[in-house]
């Protein structure tokens, strides 16, 4: 998967990001390096399920699938 993210520089210094295909999904951080890092962790945090509060019945199918 591939997804656009829009970096910022923040005016207080270091840089936030957001990734428009996610809405709500943003982060910062203090050098560029800091900001991937976190950047890994808010997409994977805003996509990310618990798959321990859904309700799957004894039919149901669940796949992991790349996009």
């Amino acid at each position: 998967m591939k997804l656009k993210v829009v970096i910022h520089q923040a005016e207080e210094g270091g840089y936030w990001a957001e990734v428009p295909a996610i809405p709500g999904c943003m982060t910062q951080g203090e050098t560029m390096q800091e900001l991937l890092l976190n950047l890994y962790d808010a997409v994977e945090g805003c996509l990310g399920v618990d798959m321990k509060t859904l309700t799957i019945g004894a039919r149901d199918t669940v796949l992991d699938i790349a996009v």
